[in-house]
């Protein structure tokens, strides 16, 4: 069976995790997590990168940050993962979803104004596939009504928009490194930070309310509880793991653009034969190669493939099931318009295997069962 997903390991992760055991701190914020910390700030030009346990997290304290309360409203996208609504209902606001532009599965620029009320506090904008919505349009939207900009970029690491590394445009960036993303520590991710006031802030946030890494830079004489908060600290060992994946970056990052342009390529076929649709990349964007796939006629369709492919031991998947129809979505939030586009493209649309090691024969096989099917 080809897997749809296996986490990257490129040699020097256990060498790395032996080394943090070794140097008798594994709770967290030692030398690996510096390293990770200020590659990222490095590879990403924000002030502050800090190291998470997850994605959820760092949404979570981009929330916080934020100060979202009660009653506000954020603007999103249906289709996206629970994580992006769940870290502002926990703070009581109220998910506004909103279509998708149907080329690139993002949240439609020209619909979010229509969608601002009195209420609305923030624009969650996510970075499908690792290719943003068009950065300059939400962002003018932003600053006219005066909202933050929270950028989910967990899909986004070494994705641009003109340039400029995804997660930096926003207030706060969140990136992600699950097992299923295109560098790994198990469980992870990171928080970006644009305003160098509000790292302190984070700190506190991200140390369970304390001023824990004022205490440990010398700053105050000692560490104390200032405002709530929750560890989002990850262990020493999993930043070990993931910055062995961070040093070769560049080497990942083209060996997965590799696979997805040969998917392209050999798929086109089908795509002008009117049988499949492939992604769009817009002239703006840089992406990652984090997911390569296609778009079948309709929902049956799709249900067809998925099958062929499994009895072809290829594991293919569908992708969200947008938030606006499952029942937490009912409960907690509202969709703003028509749902033209979101639901319709989400039953179309089929993920083919992506990963760091699979192989060219893998690749060719996927390909080639591909058309088998549309042949039949």
């Amino acid at each position: 069976m080809i897997r749809f997903n296996i986490a990257p390991y490129v040699g020097k992760e256990l060498e790395y995790v032996k080394q943090a055991v070794e140097s008798m701190h594994i709770c967290g914020d030692g030398e690996f997590t510096k390293k990770c910390n200020e590659w990222l700030e490095k590879k990403t030009g924000t002030s502050k990168a800090l190291l998470t346990t997850s994605c959820t997290h760092a949404l979570e304290m981009a929330a916080l940050l934020c100060d979202i309360k009660e009653g506000d409203e954020v603007i999103m996208p249906s289709y996206t993962f629970v994580s992006t609504a769940d870290a502002f209902v926990l703070r009581g606001a109220i998910p506004v979803f909103i279509d998708v532009n149907p080329k690139t599965m993002n949240i439609d620029e020209t619909l979010i104004e229509d969608a601002i009320t009195p209420k609305t506090k923030a624009i969650a904008v996510v970075h499908y596939a690792g290719i943003s919505p068009d950065m300059d349009v939400i962002m003018d939207i932003a600053k006219r009504h005066n909202l933050m900009v929270i950028e989910d970029a967990a899909q986004g690491i070494m994705s641009t928009y003109k340039g400029k590394a995804l997660g930096t445009f926003g207030d706060y960036g969140c990136l992600s490194f699950h097992e299923t993303k295109n560098y790994s520590m198990g469980e992870g991710g990171a928080l970006l930070i644009k305003d160098p006031e509000k790292v302190v802030d984070a700190e506190i946030f991200r140390e369970k309310g304390t001023n824990r890494s004022q205490y440990y830079r010398g700053q105050v004489d000692k560490y104390r509880w200032m405002n709530y908060g929750s560890s989002y600290l990850p262990s020493e060992l999993n930043a070990a793991y993931l910055y062995a994946q961070l040093e070769v970056a560049d080497m990942i990052n083209d060996k997965r653009l590799a696979v997805w342009d040969k998917y392209y390529k050999e798929l086109s076929e089908l795509r002008d034969k009117g049988y499949i649709e492939l992604p769009y990349v817009p002239e703006y964007a840089q992406h990652n190669g984090h997911m390569f796939y296609i778009k079948t006629k309709d929902l049956e369709e799709r249900t067809k493939i998925i099958k062929f492919l499994g009895e072809n031991d290829i594991l293919a998947v569908f992708h969200y099931v947008p938030l606006h129809t499952a029942p937490a979505g009912e409960k907690f939030g509202r969709f703003h318009g028509e749902d033209r586009y979101t639901t319709s493209e989400s039953d179309r649309l089929v993920r083919l295997p992506l990963f760091y090691s699979i192989t060219d024969e893998q690749t060719d096989y996927i390909i080639d069962k591909v058309k088998e099917f549309y042949k039949r």
